[in-house]
């Protein structure tokens, strides 16, 4: 079994997918406990996806469903997928929306690996694959909260990739760009922003949730256990182009 936190939607339900398409059997954890919401599951997918109810801001309820996740045979991998994104410029970000940003993208994924850590390490090993973002490397306008708490995920990811090898425990960072999800489409599809942002975009375009799904379940199939505590960019080439 593999978890996916925050499987509702966006690149969290295409990762839930793509590994039901790969055989994994996945557990949904989402707030509303429904799984996948976003589109439709084909049938031949259904059986193998498991919808938990998951708060990743409550360590109980995390507790609980990962749990749950590995009474079905055992559990050998984690996606922390679940997250927020927020603008505002820095001079009048209110401290509690830091928090809130932090709570959730920071704290809860920790919450999240620490809760799977035993489970992982009963089966024998696994695999955690952290959602990052480009800009972890990034000062970007209007987007502090959001940035000191995706460059935090990095480091959560290479400090526990360092403390778990010795359980056979790998640990990713899996960082996109721009990707296009239905709660962001309206907004990159706006003439401005495509004229603004594709020029910095090597490849010319923005990316998709599936390209990220495939990119995770590669890792989980491929079984890399010699690669941990890294960052892998799926940006376009847009964190290292000039």
């Amino acid at each position: 079994m593999i978890a996916v936190t925050g499987a509702s939607r966006g690149i969290g339900a295409s990762v839930a997918l793509e590994l039901a398409r790969r055989g994994f059997a996945v557990a949904c954890l989402t707030r509303s406990g429904r799984g996948v919401e976003d589109r439709p599951v084909p049938a031949e997918l259904a059986g193998r996806l498991l919808p938990l109810p998951c708060d990743v801001t409550d360590e109980g309820a995390l507790a609980r469903a990962l749990g749950e996740a590995a009474g079905q045979g055992g559990l050998r991998g984690l996606v922390n997928s679940a997250g927020l994104h927020g603008t505002a410029p820095s001079a009048h970000l209110p401290a509690a929306d830091l928090r809130a940003m932090l709570e959730t993208n920071v704290t809860g994924l920790f919450v999240a690996c620490r809760e799977a850590y035993p489970h992982l390490k009963a089966h024998g090993g696994g695999l955690i694959v952290n959602l990052g973002s480009f800009f972890d490397r990034m000062g970007v306008p209007r987007n502090l909260a959001y940035t000191a708490s995706k460059a935090a995920v990095a480091a959560v990811t290479r400090c526990l990739a360092v403390e778990w090898a010795r359980d056979n425990i790998a640990v990713l960072n899996v960082a996109p760009g721009y990707i296009e999800t239905d709660l962001n489409r309206e907004f990159l599809r706006r003439e401005s922003v495509q004229a603004a942002l594709l020029p910095r975009i090597p490849v010319g375009r923005t990316g998709r949730p599936d390209e990220v799904a495939r990119l995770i379940a590669a890792l989980f199939v491929e079984e890399l256990a010699f690669m941990t505590g890294e960052t892998l960019y799926i940006d376009g080439g847009q964190g290292i182009a000039h």
